[in-house]
């Protein structure tokens, strides 16, 4: 490649583009040309192998509308070289992943890297041994621009990156996209906390606390890559389309191992088929049902009447019942669980009797305890003792059985709480009955009671301010011996079960010692439209910090008032005038008038969490469903009838004030009936 002039930097940029893009491509090359034919002894490893090698090669997939790096740091000294001994820095382009050229020099510096660190967190005041950093401009993959700060040149005052202000209001067709070009330092901070600790972060509409989540997510595979291989990362979100909307994020950062789930996911041990009201959700989404629960499994336990003789060629041994009954109760004391337990009640059953047998003269070694722990005898005693638990059983029998309910349920749930969560109706097995989402989650407990669950190294838990106190534990078990980052608003919370605080709910969580963090700087929606949406915080969430946004275009807002829904489809079609996608978020009532409106206008759309094309960028949202979710413009539809859609005033609100902070660049408010007062 012939070497551009001197006097034109932005070429020289291009040239080294162009350079990174052949020596990624080179790479790819490499790895796709390996032979393992002879580094292979079965089958089994060279499948494995092969799979490793195929999940190399997507992750050194050349995106041809990302770009390679988006920005460049110019050391003043060599990084770990002593200042003093005046060592001339050297110069990193700083991108989503690394690429080195054939001789191993590294071309491109992977973001997550320690060197890459002052791209987010240096500044005038502290310029962390930078003297230059320069931002890449992009119109698709081709460099078009550059922006340097000179931190190290007093004389230079700081400003705003226009090229950082122009990425952050891209226009949005697609699913979600990575934010390693715009990350702030306090946003980074987060990202880059350890994996030991476990992170909270309250973040209001548009503080990018999803992004920075699932950004955390692919530092910790960066910095602790072998630990999280054996140990396993997991996202959880709010429902399908969320999951849908974000699972282009980690790939394009070459991160594909990651797991996604939600809630329900992780506790289907049934079929939910059914749905409880809002009260009897509420109770068995109480934290309490779990020693409703523990008490329940423990009552499967009987004290042994009747003492154990075992029979071994022509000798007898016999466990009395008191020594049977000082064995259980120490497992009960241990308050292992209760599987566990079961299995070890016949081994020190056994044990008691290899003692006797050592006080005759005899010298029993394990093959004997294992033997008479697999006696005839001992099986029939422990059946009687401690006899196995079905956790769906369990349940059923909870919920059906107002005598085995108030017994287990005494002193925790008063009279009318049990009445609320007993079935009506009787049901004949596990299989028949019709499960709410909150039953399952009761089953996830039992069946955590009965036998450990197994925990990950890392787990991801988005939109966390809907979950119940017994949802946060179904989650907690999932990383009991990991981390958690934790990620939710307290103003957007609409169940009825919603977090009242993050202390309580990290103390259900399992993870009262996480660090809460609070985003107050509002990234994605434009000034006028969360300063609108923010008269409601007094009524839904008072004392919580409103979002000030950051961004210096004001953005589009227009109430509008209509007395038709064709006049919804043509604020639709008014916003479809202007670049990127459109999001018609309506309460879900109003979704079959506003289907066949739209059908008669001739406008097609898509459901929420389908990815939007340049030819359909038009989507038609249910309220319910819009959380998490956010679209270059919107129309929101009747507020009123979305507030009235939720079963009280507070969590129509808080409803309202989701699908009002899901703009970017615009939102046109449409009403027929009056506004809620709180929005005057």
């Amino acid at each position: 490649m012939s070497t551009p002039p001197a006097q034109d930097p932005l070429s020289r940029e291009r040239a080294h583009l162009g350079s990174s893009r052949a020596a990624l491509r080179a790479m790819r090359e490499d790895v796709e040309n390996l032979d393992i034919k002879d580094v292979t002894a079965n089958w089994v490893n060279a499948a494995v192998l092969q799979h490793q090698i195929d999940e190399r090669i997507k992750a050194l997939a050349d995106l041809s509308h990302t770009p390679l790096f988006f920005g460049r740091l110019d050391y003043l000294h060599a990084p770990g070289a002593d200042k003093a001994e005046g060592a001339e820095g050297e110069r990193f382009y700083i991108g989503r992943r690394h690429v080195h050229d054939a001789e191993g020099d590294p071309m491109v510096i992977d973001w997550r890297a320690p060197v890459s660190q002052p791209f987010y967190r240096a500044s005038k005041k502290d310029p962390m041994d930078v003297g230059l950093r320069r931002r890449f401009g992009y119109t698709g993959g081709d460099l078009t621009a550059y922006e340097d700060e000179h931190l190290s040149d007093p004389s230079e005052a700081a400003a705003t990156s226009k090229l950082l202000q122009q990425e952050i209001e891209r226009p949005r067709v697609g699913p979600m996209r990575d934010i390693v070009a715009t990350i702030q330092p306090e946003q980074d901070e987060i990202v880059r906390s350890g994996l030991s600790g476990s992170v909270c972060v309250q973040g209001g509409p548009g503080t990018g606390k999803t992004a920075v989540g699932l950004h955390r997510v692919a530092y910790l595979l960066y910095a602790h890559r072998e630990r999280l291989a054996r140990t396993g990362t997991l996202v959880i979100g709010p429902n399908k389309s969320f999951l849908h909307y974000i699972e282009q994020v980690l790939p394009a950062l070459g991160e594909l191992e990651v797991k996604q789930a939600t809630v329900d996911d992780l506790v289907a041990h049934v079929e939910v088929r059914g749905t409880d009201d809002a009260t009897a959700a509420v109770v068995k989404g109480d934290a309490r049902m779990a020693e409703v629960l523990r008490r329940a499994v423990r009552s499967h336990v009987t004290l042994p009447t009747e003492g154990v003789v075992v029979v071994r060629g022509s000798r007898r041994w016999r466990v009395p019942a008191y020594e049977l009954e000082t064995i259980v109760g120490e497992l009960l004391d241990r308050d292992i669980r209760y599987g566990a337990a079961r299995e070890a009640l016949p081994q020190r059953i056994a044990h008691a009797v290899l003692v006797q047998m050592e006080r005759s003269g005899e010298a029993p070694d394990d093959r004997v305890q294992d033997a008479v722990a697999r006696n005839t005898a001992v099986k029939a005693a422990v059946k009687a003792i401690w006899p196995p638990v079905d956790p769906a059983k369990l349940v059923l029998r909870l919920l059906t059985d107002a005598d085995f309910l108030a017994v287990h349920a005494d002193g925790i749930l008063d009279e009318d709480e049990q009445k609320e969560i007993l079935w009506s109706k009787p049901v004949r097995s596990v299989k028949s009955a019709r499960w709410a989402p909150a039953d399952a989650v009761l089953i996830d407990e039992a069946t955590d009671l009965v036998q450990r669950t197994h925990s990950l190294g890392h787990v991801v838990l988005d939109e966390a301010q809907d979950l119940s106190p017994m949802q946060y534990r179904a989650v907690g078990r999932r990383c009991t011996t990991g981390s958690a980052t934790v990620l939710g608003d307290l103003a957007q919370g609409t169940t009825p079960w919603a977090t009242r605080s993050w202390d309580e709910a990290l103390t259900h969580l399992g993870k009262g010692d996480a660090v809460i963090e609070e985003l107050t700087a509002g990234f994605r929606v434009p000034t006028d439209v969360i300063t609108y949406a923010s008269r409601l915080l007094p009524h839904i969430a008072p004392g919580l910090t409103p979002v000030a946004s950051v961004r210096e275009n004001p953005g589009f807002f227009e109430v509008r008032p209509t007395t038709a829904d064709e006049q919804v489809v043509d604020a639709c079609e008014e916003l479809l005038r202007n670049e990127g996608s459109i999001g018609l978020i309506a309460a879900d009532a109003r979704i079959p008038a506003l289907t066949e409106a739209l059908a008669a206008a001739g406008l097609t759309y898509l459901g929420p969490g389908e990815e939007t094309t340049a030819q359909t960028r038009l989507t038609l949202v249910p309220a319910s469903l819009a959380k998490g979710l956010e679209y270059d413009y919107v129309v929101l539809d009747e507020p009123r009838a979305v507030v009235d859609g939720e079963p009280d005033e507070r969590t129509g609100l808080r409803r309202l004030y989701v699908a009002l902070t899901r703009a970017v660049s615009g939102l046109t408010v449409t009403h027929a009936a009056p506004l809620p007062q709180q929005l005057a």
